[in-house]
C-alpha cells in the first residue's frame, strides 16, 4: 500500500555509485525514491517520486569517511525528519565510533550491499532500529569496552585512540563551548573538573588533528559544523 512505502533519498560521492544504489531500490514496492532536496542533484529516474515527497531515510554511499563525507553524514544524521543508512568500503576504528555518535541507524559494507541487504537496512532504519555487520558489532563492543575502562581509570582518551579522526569528541566540544563563552584555561579546568594540562592537551590534540590555527579558529569550526 502507498501509505506504507518508505521515502528514500540516495547520496553518494560520485554519480555512478548513486545510480547503482538507485537501480537496487527503483523497483522495490515498499520504497519511494525522492530527489535530494536543495543540492542541485539531478532528479531520480522516471517513475520515482517528486522532490517534494517527504524523506524518511537517507542512504549515503562512500569509499572512505574523509572530512567532506563526514560533514555530509553528520548533516544528514542530525536531520530530524530522516534516518541514515551508511554504505562504506572501509571504516577505521575512530571513524566507527564517530558514525555511531552521529546517530547513523544502519551500516553496510559496500562489497556486501546486495539489494536484499540494502532493502532490509532501509526498513530497519525507518523503524528506528540498528543494522550492523557482525564484524562491526565486535569492533564497536571492543571500543566501548575501552571507553568504559578509560572512564574508570580517568585517562583522557587511552592514548588518543578513542578520539574520532572526523569532527569533535564530546570532551572537545565541552572545552570549545566554554572558550566561546569567554572562559580562559583556568576557568575551563575548574568548570569541567579537568587539570589545566588536560584542557591544554585537549585543545592541542583538536587543533593538530583538524589543522586549526588557534582557539578562535576552533570556535569558528565548531559553530560552522553545528557543535555549538
Amino acid at each position: 500500500m502507498s501509505d506504507t512505502r518508505i521515502s528514500v533519498a540516495v547520496h553518494a560521492t560520485d554519480p555512478l555509485s548513486r545510480a547503482g544504489v538507485i537501480s537496487h531500490l527503483r523497483h522495490q514496492p515498499t520504497v519511494e525514491l525522492v530527489d535530494r532536496a536543495g543540492d542541485g542533484s539531478p532528479a531520480p529516474p522516471p517513475g520515482t517520486a517528486p522532490a517534494t515527497a517527504p524523506e524518511r531515510v537517507a542512504v549515503m554511499l562512500v569509499d572512505r569517511l574523509d572530512d567532506p563525507a563526514g560533514s555530509e553524514l553528520r548533516r544528514l544524521a542530525r536531520s530530524t525528519d530522516q534516518r541514515v543508512v551508511l554504505i562504506a568500503s572501509e571504516l577505521r576504528e575512530p571513524e566507527l565510533l564517530a558514525v555511531v555518535e552521529y546517530g547513523v541507524r544502519a551500516i553496510l559494507w559496500r562489497h556486501q550491499a546486495t539489494p536484499q541487504k540494502l532493502l532490509r537496512a532501509v526498513h530497519s532504519a525507518a523503524r528506528g532500529e540498528g543494522e550492523l555487520p557482525p564484524d562491526l558489532i565486535n569492533r564497536l563492543m571492543t571500543q566501548l569496552g575501552r571507553l568504559r575502562l578509560s572512564a574508570l581509570d580517568g585517562s583522557p582518551s587511552a592514548g588518543g585512540t578513542l578520539v574520532p579522526t572526523l569532527g569533535m569528541a564530546p570532551r572537545e566540544v565541552d572545552v570549545v563551548r566554554l572558550i566561546a563563552e569567554g572562559l580562559d584555561t583556568k576557568q575551563i579546568s575548574e568548570k569541567l573538573a579537568y587539570s589545566e594540562r588536560t584542557v591544554k592537551n585537549v585543545l592541542h590534540a583538536l587543533m593538530t588533528r583538524l589543522q586549526l590555527q588557534n582557539r578562535a579558529h576552533a570556535v569558528a569550526y565548531a559553530l560552522r559544523e553545528g557543535y555549538i
